[in-house]
């Protein structure tokens, strides 16, 4: 039972944890107790041993079939059949034991990267560690945005409010003071001056103390009480595997008539029965779905080195159809280095202002007027709020010597709706004066005059000349804030905080800047070449805005603007209409992107929605991809979404999406060839006993093909460069079948056209080679797949066009194969374990030249594809 941490007083809690407030643990006192309490994280399913990994593999329901027929062989004397069939079913079990530990390395690797980050004291310094780092005793920093990394004792707060849903059920933010609590049995949701892990902070700042931290945490209790939960799979795995479990009853029935067949022909019953039972486990695609998990997962960790990390597999797959991404624009399309260009005072407009110093009330609101921090020598905070106290020290300004001559009072903070924040702060014991600053149309009408130096100045304050100001320096790119101040006669603590915010006098406005990234431009333009169409959504006014979209050509001159107030009178058939053209929409609150979202929705549209703020979740989960930012954005906006970019950037996004189109192409091929491959077995196996021809291969045969041609170069494709063209088609329909476009006629025709060369070469080999008739049948088999899996690395262009080469990996893959083959026929003691003879050259020849039939033939079927005549 956890310590009643709410009843003592902070002395009492620091004095337990034995840590002072202002130094906070030493980084040797905190591995001491990192040692003794153990990481802070919720128990999660250990790895499994590799032996583990590998019984997995061999408690297949078809391995299992494949080992007992290994016993009926042993029993029966066919012992070379049993050490063959063991010895690959071992290999197989041994490369899918690799890959899925190699897929779960990724996924860990993954989920280290996904990992919270803390502001914690460590020796009188604020640093950043990784949150599964923190220990009782840490001192750590939270703002809004943050989720609560461990159980914290609150020291001390500003306008502190926590969303505490996800453990007491109440859906209304709870605000939190650092004051000691009376009664020890005061019920969790009432624990005013506690933080607990899991839980949000909706807004405010706070300073806090761990207490408890990994499964000792309020979340930890209710994770020891719940199961484990079940891996969902993604919706394409869901689509494989019920594919495959409809294919197996075909594959099923086949086999079944394979083998009454070859009983009627007088083959041996033992052999039948063995032969249904390899080709059942080499036809039926029972391991697609793991192969499909490992594509994923595998493509999520290239995403990573990419700065794109995925934080569920289906987004991966899910990128293949996006037909719209909205976008914010600041720091995702623009370089989010905002700096104050200019300064404009009512006496100096339209010129800026030349003649400040820093004791001006214009240059004090900018150095106070922000929750900035020097750290370090380094500003830290929000990118306006520093270019803002950048131009304050421009002019000489001090913050801390004006925060100590001017100590906040009262802090009214900025939210989406008032779009404005004000300060109150004394300045003696009878006077205070607050700062206001905003966008102008939420500042301006509560202006009633223009501070200025002309004495002379006879025309009276105008809001709306000012707006018009504001809007000139927003059509030219800028971004406009206002800038106010109130003076009170009065001690702070007697201002009425509905004063703070009315009865202001304007100090002037400030142009801040954020130049477009240098690649938004390019992207953007690959954006629309993919079908993909792209949509910038802001909170900056609509004439910057404007000029922004221009610059990165995203709209033309005359494009439409929707702005959020026009959006607010809107019906959601009027928005629906209007998403299909509007590419700008400015001054947009977060609640107005989640109709965004439901409008695309409405129109059939898949969209992407990138968010930063804690606001933004509910627009990010709406979003067929949420897309959060991994350099600026806060721990929840990072919790609701699918995609975090690691580096903010736009140009990220398209690139995501190029490799989340080759990963579901890779997918595509793999299937298309193992199918293929598939369907040529059970051709031949099928077809030889109705056209009078004795049973074409063995078991082992079926096995070995299985293993080979399904294994490395299978392998290999997974790692195919992305095809030339990829990001000049439509997006891919978000219910389009894993068999679309030509993929079932494919795999029906190229597998009856293998089965078909080997059914020839059994015709011609039994009346001109006897002796070799079926090790020639299955060398064709076998070449035929592999010059396949040569023919299908692209979809619609010519290998003799992408090249042998582009793909090394392949390469390696189908040269070790066809060593391996060869091994197969030609060494003695592989002669005697898989029935085979050494071909003469004749007979080899005539097998590689049947195999390579395949690939004019794919060749022919592209070269129709790209003229329309197929699969249009």
């Amino acid at each position: 039972m956890n310590k009643a941490w709410h009843v003592l007083t902070l002395d009492s809690c620091t004095a337990e944890l034995n840590v002072e407030v202002e130094q906070g643990l030493s980084q040797q006192t905190a591995k001491e107790k990192l040692a003794a309490c153990g990481r802070n994280q919720l128990q999660q399913a250990g790895v499994k041993p590799w032996w583990l990994v590998i019984a997995h593999q061999l408690f297949d329901f078809m391995i299992l079939i494949l080992l007992a027929a290994a016993l009926i062989s042993g029993i029966v004397g066919e012992l070379s059949d049993t050490l063959i069939i063991l010895v690959i079913v071992a290999l197989n079990a041994s490369l899918g034991a690799y890959q899925e530990i190699k897929a779960e390395k990724a996924i860990a690797a993954l989920r280290a990267m996904a990992s919270q980050e803390s502001t914690v004291k460590r020796s009188s310094h604020w640093v950043q560690v990784a949150s599964e780092l923190l220990v009782p005793g840490d001192i750590i920093r939270l703002e809004a945005g943050n989720i609560v990394p461990a159980d914290l004792r609150l020291i001390e707060g500003k306008g502190v409010e926590a969303d505490e849903s996800s453990l007491t059920g109440e859906s209304l933010g709870v605000s939190k003071t650092p004051e000691a609590l009376c009664t020890k049995d005061t019920i969790l949701a009432e624990r005013k001056n506690m933080l607990y892990k899991g839980t949000q902070i909706n807004r405010g700042t706070a300073i806090a103390l761990v207490v408890e931290t990994g499964m000792h945490t309020e979340l930890g209790h209710i994770a020891a009480l719940l199961e484990r939960a079940h891996h969902s799979d993604t919706p394409l795995q869901a689509r494989i595997e019920v594919f495959s479990k409809r294919i197996a009853l075909c594959i099923l029935a086949i086999c079944l008539v394979v083998f009454l067949l070859g009983v009627a022909r007088g083959e041996p019953l033992l052999l039948m029965l063995l032969t249904g039972i390899s080709l059942a486990v080499a036809a039926i695609p029972e391991a697609l779905p793991a192969i499909i998990s490992i594509a994923l997962a595998l493509g999520a960790a290239k995403m990573s080195r990419n700065h794109a990390l995925m934080r569920n597999l289906s987004a991966v797959e899910t990128l293949g159809s996006v037909t719209y991404i909205c976008a914010d624009k600041t720091g995702t399309l623009t370089q989010n280095r905002m700096h104050a260009d200019a300064l404009y005072t009512p006496d100096s407009y339209p010129e800026p202002a030349k003649n400040l110093h820093s004791d001006d009330a214009f240059i004090l609101a900018l150095a106070l007027n922000n929750d900035v921090y020097i750290e370090d020598d380094a500003i830290h905070g929000e990118p306006t709020e520093r270019a803002l106290y950048q131009a304050a020290l421009n002019y000489g300004a001090d913050k801390p010597r004006l925060e100590h001559d001017y100590p906040r009072s009262v802090e009214i903070a900025f939210n989406s709706e008032r779009k404005r924040m004000s300060t109150l702060h004394p300045f003696n014991a009878n006077h205070a004066i607050s700062f206001t600053k905003g966008a102008p149309e939420a500042i301006l009408p509560l202006c009633y005059d223009a501070i200025t130096d002309k004495t002379s100045a006879s025309e009276p304050f105008s809001p709306n000349t000012w707006l018009h100001a504001a809007d000139k320096l927003a059509a030219q790119g800028f971004r406009v804030l206002a800038v106010a101040c109130r003076r009170f006669d009065c001690p702070a603590q007697h201002v009425d905080l509905a004063d703070l915010e009315s009865g202001l006098s304007l100090l002037g406005l400030v142009a801040l800047i954020d130049p477009p990234r240098a690649e938004a431009k390019q992207a953007i333009a690959e954006c629309l070449q993919a079908g993909i169409t792209p949509i910038m959504i802001t909170g900056d006014h609509p004439s910057t805005a404007h000029a922004i979209a221009k610059k990165i050509e995203l709209h033309s001159e005359h494009g439409r603007v929707i702005t959020g107030a026009e959006m607010a009178t809107m019906s959601e058939q009027d928005l629906q209409h209007w998403v299909k053209s509007v590419r700008v929409y400015a001054r947009v609150s977060p609640e107005q992107k989640v109709r965004l979202v439901n409008a695309l929705k409405a129109n059939g549209e898949f969209c992407a929605m990138t968010g930063d703020g804690v606001n933004d979740a509910p627009a990010l989960k709406n979003a067929h991809i949420g897309i959060s930012m991994g350099e600026r954005g806060t721990d929840v906006a990072r919790e609701a979404s699918d995609m975090i970019l690691l580096d903010d950037n736009f140009a990220t996004i398209i690139t995501a999406v190029k490799e989340g189109r080759r990963i579901f192409d890779n997918i595509r091929r793999f299937i298309k060839y193992v199918m293929t491959g598939n369907s040529g077995e059970i051709w031949v196996l099928l077809l030889a006993p109705l056209l009078g021809m004795p049973i074409a291969l063995l078991p082992i045969h079926i096995l070995w093909v299985n293993l080979v041609t399904d294994g490395l170069p299978g392998l290999a494709l997974s790692v195919e460069p992305a095809e030339q063209g990829v990001m000049q088609r439509p997006p891919r329909a978000p219910d389009e079948k894993i068999f679309a476009h030509g993929m079932w006629q494919h795999i029906l025709a190229v597998g009856l056209l293998i089965g078909g060369l080997s059914l020839w070469v059994q015709y011609w080999a039994l009346s001109n080679s006897p002796d070799y008739w079926q090790t020639m049948v299955f060398t064709t088999l076998t070449l035929s797949q592999l010059v396949h899996v040569l023919a299908i690395r692209s979809e619609r262009q010519s290998l003799f066009h992408i090249g042998l080469f582009s793909n090394p990996s392949m390469v390696a893959a189908i040269l070790l194969t066809l060593g391996l083959q060869l091994l197969v026929v030609y060494l003695p003691f592989a002669n005697n374990l898989f029935k085979t003879s050494p071909l003469p050259m004749l007979e080899l020849g005539l097998c590689f030249a049947l195999a390579s039939v395949v690939l004019f033939a794919v060749e022919l079927e592209k070269l129709m594809a790209r003229k329309g005549w197929i699969y249009s």
